[in-house]
């Protein structure tokens, strides 16, 4: 159970004492050049203040922050790492309004921290999914509402069908990770792209009877399908329920938490549920863990954020 009366979330010592044992688990390295024994803590009561290094080999100083996601961010370092618990905590997610009232930090701010967090909860090079053995479930859905065209007498329609809404495809490993992209169609040539570079060619995948994973499908160990059109959605151990589960989680924190989500940052809010749901085995205190030991060697700038993920 998480104590939220833990110092590390009022003290900012205690928090970047915290954050030091994550990052640095060995003792401190200088984020510059990569060196572990040149590296010295300068006087707590010097001009500086506590927490600041020294490295002898490039003679710059740095602390905590620097080389993070957190780095150049006057946010104290406390409300950060409660921000981060809070985000990976909440199964659903926790909107930028309930963070900015909860940390006492503007809206725009709050809303930053949440896209920095994400970029922390981003793996940049994940191991393959699945295995001899192991199945992978992949499923598409889709996202917002689709676009408006003009009538003439009438006025601006919104459009029927899903072809202009956003498209997501998610792979799930049973027992295992999710991993969720963002895609512009859902062409074979677009699943298969997906497909082989995120899961091991020996596993066994499980889909519904959607065309476009037919072929690529042809190339793994087994590939099994559901046909959901004639209401068949389990037939032994074969379904797509894993990833149904984790669109159902997706869409209801997109749709009661966040409410509206840019095109543009589609694939960091799917960074954040994936991260969720792969270490869904922990328990809060240890999956913010996780999250702070994602931190180091990413930047995200406010600039950046509106590129797209």
């Amino acid at each position: 159970m998480t104590n939220l009366s833990d110092p590390i979330y009022h003290d900012e010592e205690k928090a970047r004492e915290h954050l030091e044992n994550i990052r640095w688990p060995d003792g401190p390295y200088c984020p510059f050049c990569g060196v572990f024994d040149s590296v010295k803590a300068l006087p707590a009561k010097g001009s500086m203040g506590p927490g600041w290094y020294h490295c002898k080999d490039c003679r710059k100083k740095f602390t905590v922050r620097v080389g993070t996601v957190y780095e150049r961010s006057k946010v104290p370092l406390h409300k950060w790492v409660l921000a981060t618990h809070l985000l990976s905590a909440s199964k659903k997610g926790m909107s930028a309004h309930q963070l900015h009232r909860m940390l006492g930090v503007t809206y725009k701010t709050a809303w930053f921290m949440c896209h920095r967090i994400r970029e922390a909860m981003f793996d940049a090079d994940p191991d393959p999914m699945g295995g001899k053995g192991k199945v992978v479930e992949a499923d598409e859905t889709f996202i917002g509402k689709p676009d408006s065209e003009f009538v003439n007498g009438v006025g601006w329609v919104q459009m029927r069908g899903v072809a202009t809404k956003r498209k997501v495809i998610t792979l799930v490993e049973r027992g295992g990770r999710a991993r969720s992209f963002k895609v512009n169609d859902l062409t074979s040539k677009t699943i298969r792209k997906v497909l082989f570079e995120n899961i091991v060619t020996d596993s066994d995948l499980h889909t519904d009877q959607a065309q476009h994973y037919k072929r690529p499908g042809k190339e793994f160990n087994a590939h099994e399908t559901v046909n959901h059109s004639e209401n068949e959605y389990a037939r032994g151990d074969v379904t797509t329920n894993t990833v149904e589960g984790f669109f159902g989680i997706f869409k209801r924190g997109m749709r009661g938490v966040y409410h509206h989500c840019g095109e543009q940052h589609l694939q960091r809010y799917l960074n954040e549920f994936d991260f969720r749901y792969s270490n869904r085995h922990l328990n809060d205190d240890e999956r913010a863990k996780e999250a702070l030991k994602g931190i180091t060697g990413k930047r995200l700038t406010y600039r950046r954020t509106n590129e797209a993920a």
